[in-house]
């Protein structure tokens, strides 16, 4: 999977005084010896103290490079014998243990989980620990990690073996462009796990992963650029824990903090993703929204933004939107946010073609209308963005943004309560999504659209009453409040749009010609009592108005 051995492979600097080298063992040279009952000798002498043991050792390594001789290893019991010269305190021993064990048990799931079982986790770290410096020996052990991780037994061992220390010494001192990948990929593996999260920040990783990153920034080298898009990736990752990305934020004075938001003004595409996405997750809870948005960063949010409308990089805009989205959410920095001009500059978005964006545009606007009747008016009454969210009410190919376009334009009345933007709406026929909103599959849709609805018949029924007629709002309701599948809470908001209408004279002659009355006298009865008292309430009303 990761390209290289369980516990390593090949060290062209290796060099041996053995028969068998690495030279002038021949393709088919190892099967023709494993035929014999060799390999039951080698592990006779592996058991036994020997001065050969290395090199017996070296020998078996060398011949399983072979892929055709590894299972009859097994067979042979090497890697049983093999384990416990893990333990030896010669590094040349160790070295050409661990690439035996390695090339033996590559690819073999079943061997790697029993080396696990057999304790070699500890080892490997302990390994590493006391030889930090043997780069040969260093490899074998990452290279094992690396092809290891993935067994739930070795992510388990390693919470208990101070492996994030271990792997941050070996991150700020690799040599080389493969150390450090080999390094980034098992923090990778490791790094879904939460408890390992959590190590590897309080080790300081995600430290390291920015001071690699910005001293490898501003060249050209296809390995620097790949480690610099993994690494910023990794700091991704490690923010989705709510106690390492807090340890990360540091109050807005962070290392790590500081660095993401150096990345949003990069010219490299994958930091400003990063950067972007590092934002969206540090905003989690209030407190950081509201700090973070005191201390600037929205404008390098929407200049980020801004920058890719016309080269149209879906992912950065998606990353910079669900970032924006996030900070609005606490009701202070709505208003913040609003006073700063945000909505007219995020505005620009609304030309681009591409759904991801559309989608998470729409929901960062309805975030930032949300509780805000001065954003919503102004919003509401705005031709152009109306006649786009229109567009996109009939996005047939695309059922997210076209819910979400839904969603924003209910939210636009129901936050605005303003007649100015319902005569918008109704000029731009918005009344029809509404009502086919009201269908939706989902309650939470349907209860917007009814309250939207409702909102609209309330201040101006006059306006309202025409539209709602052409489309068939009021068999529209009839039907839902027939249908034994609609949900409670759907019926009792559509009773009380019911009640508004019934001030219409134009609706309520439609509503005796439905013979809606049967459809209430029924409701009267339901077993909910909340909705059975609704029921009657709208029957008084409008016999009040007949």
């Amino acid at each position: 999977r990761k390209g290289g051995a369980v516990m390593g492979q090949a060290d062209n600097s290796t060099t041996v005084s053995l028969a068998m080298t690495r030279q002038n063992v021949k393709k088919g040279t190892a099967e023709k010896i494993v035929s014999s009952d060799v390999l039951l000798k080698l592990a006779q002498v592996l058991r036994k103290k020997s001065p050969l043991t290395s090199q017996v050792t070296l020998l078996v390594a060398e011949m399983a490079r072979e892929a055709a001789v590894r299972e009859r290893c097994i067979e042979a019991g090497l890697v049983t014998a093999l384990v416990p010269l893990l333990n030896s305190p010669d590094q040349d021993q160790l070295l050409h243990t661990g690439r035996a064990i390695g090339r033996i048990c590559f690819e073999n799931a079943v061997q790697q989980t029993q080396l696990v079982e057999n304790g070699v986790i500890p080892r490997l770290v302990a390994i590493m620990q006391q030889y930090p410096e043997n780069d040969p020996l260093v490899n074998v052990c990452l290279l094992a990690l690396c092809n290891l991780a993935d067994v739930d037994a070795a992510r388990e061992a390693l919470v208990e073996v101070g492996v994030a220390e271990v792997l941050t010494y070996q991150l700020k001192r690799a040599p080389d462009a493969e150390r450090r990948h080999l390094i980034l990929e098992v923090l990778g593996s490791l790094g879904e796990s939460d408890a390992l999260k959590l190590q590897f920040v309080e080790a300081g990783v995600p430290e390291a992963l920015s001071e690699m990153i910005r001293t490898l920034q501003g060249g050209s080298d296809t390995h620097d650029l790949c480690s610099i898009k993994v690494g910023s990736n990794l700091i991704v990752t490690l923010l989705l824990g709510d106690e390492s990305m807090q340890k990360c934020f540091g109050e807005g004075t962070g290392m790590v903090y500081q660095d993401v938001l150096s990345w949003l003004q990069s010219s490299n595409n994958e930091l400003q993703l990063s950067g972007a996405l590092a934002i969206a997750n540090f905003a989690r809870n209030d407190s950081n929204c509201v700090k973070m948005l005191e201390l600037g960063v929205v404008p390098h949010i929407l200049d980020l933004l801004e920058q890719h409308v016309a080269e149209g990089d879906v992912s950065v805009q998606h990353a910079g939107l669900s970032a924006l989205r996030n900070l609005a959410i606490p009701a202070s920095n709505k208003v913040r946010m609003l006073e700063d001009g945000v909505t007219e500059r995020i505005r620009t978005l609304l030309r681009s073609d591409m759904p991801p964006v559309q989608f998470k545009l729409l929901g960062t606007l309805r975030m930032m209308v949300d509780g805000q009747e001065e954003a919503a008016s102004v919003l509401g009454k705005d031709e152009v963005l109306l006649a786009r969210v229109m567009e996109w009410c009939e996005a047939k190919d695309h059922a997210g943004v076209r819910g979400e376009a839904n969603r924003l334009l209910a939210a636009l009345i129901r936050h605005s309560g303003n007649p100015e933007v319902i005569h918008t709406v109704i000029k731009a026929d918005g009344v029809q999504h509404l009502i086919s909103m009201a269908t939706s599959e989902h309650v939470i849709m349907q209860n917007e659209a009814l309250v939207a609805l409702a909102i609209a018949s309330t201040i101006d029924i006059e306006a309202v009453q025409e539209p709602f007629r052409d489309s068939d709002l009021l068999p529209t309701l009839q039907k839902m409040l027939d249908d034994p599948l609609v949900a409670v809470e759907v019926k009792f908001s559509a009773l009380g749009l019911i009640c508004s209408l019934a001030n219409s004279s134009m609706l309520r002659e439609q509503i005796t010609f439905l013979n809606l009355w049967d459809t209430l006298s029924k409701l009267s009865a339901h077993t909910s009592t909340k909705l059975a008292k609704q029921a009657d309430t709208v029957m008084a009303v409008l016999s009040e108005t007949a």
